[in-house]
């Protein structure tokens, strides 16, 4: 564990810098804070519009997809909270500031993920209200398990989300730019993840269970929640959605991999 308190240290340090700067900076934080509720306002009310002219989706509720909305929004919210600056990793790169990620005593990724910023968990404090408001409409019956699930699905599914932004992060050691291809990604996620999976085709069924895996965030999760493992022609079985842990670890591990493959391609500009 002695190894570790330089680890410890340092994101206790991030912590605190995160806290001064909300203090010194409080009207930044409500601008921000006012931008989330509005950009997930927005969402919603796409939600409701949608629902309110197709009453049911292939046999899901609006509540029911609102709460798919809420399940999605606490892992990502969760993965904001603690993993926002891997996105600034391309930026890094190509201006030329990531060598001293590199010359310092403690692991590249974790100096990227700690970061002195203004990142705060409003966003997460938020996702978890509505969260609570969410759970009531839909009446989710509350046991060991299903709390136990639920804590599965908000971790295993932000570090699913962890894993594919880091994935793509790391293709900045290769290619200059990835702006575009980080737009596609997060279109795909924010997009597809508002709906139940069995309104699409196979394709889009495929790409969301296997290629992403943003099902596993809310939908495998939420169907196992609310007893939707048969859904029309498109059945779900309920273990699934107790698999969003494991398939978070898995796709760490890899992303992780590919993230130290990265490294060692990668060429110091010297500055």
């Amino acid at each position: 564990m002695a190894s570790l308190a330089p680890y410890w240290r340092t994101y206790a340090e991030f912590w605190r810098l995160n806290f001064l700067t909300l203090a010194e900076y409080r009207a930044n934080f409500f601008v921000w804070l006012v931008f989330t509720l509005v950009l997930h306002g927005s969402a919603i009310a796409t939600i409701w519009l949608t629902m309110n002219r197709f009453p049911i989706m292939n046999g899901w509720t609006w509540q029911q997809v609102v709460f798919l909305y809420a399940l999605y929004w606490l892992a990502s919210s969760l993965n904001g909270t603690l993993f926002f600056t891997v996105g600034d990793v391309p930026w890094h790169i190509r201006e030329g500031r990531f060598d001293r990620f590199m010359v310092r005593p403690l692991d590249p990724l974790f100096q990227i993920i700690s970061q002195p910023g203004q990142i705060w968990p409003d966003e997460l404090i938020v996702a978890t209200i509505f969260f609570a408001i969410v759970q009531g409409l839909v009446h989710l019956q509350w046991t060991i398990g299903v709390a136990g699930l639920l804590l599965g699905a908000m971790v295993g599914g932000a570090f699913i989300d962890f894993a594919i932004q880091l994935a793509v992060a790391t293709l900045a050691f290769w290619v200059v730019r990835l702006d575009t291809l980080r737009w596609v990604v997060m279109s795909l996620e924010t997009d597809f993840t508002r709906y139940p999976l069995s309104i699409y085709n196979r394709v889009v069924r495929f790409t969301l269970s296997f290629i992403f895996p943003f099902a596993f965030i809310n939908y495998f999760p939420a169907s196992t929640l609310l007893h939707k493992t048969a859904q029309g022609d498109y059945a779900v079985n309920p273990l699934l959605g107790w698999l969003t842990p494991l398939i978070g670890a898995l796709w760490f591990t890899a992303a992780y991999l590919f993230w130290r493959r990265g490294l060692d391609h990668h060429q110091s500009t010297g500055s």
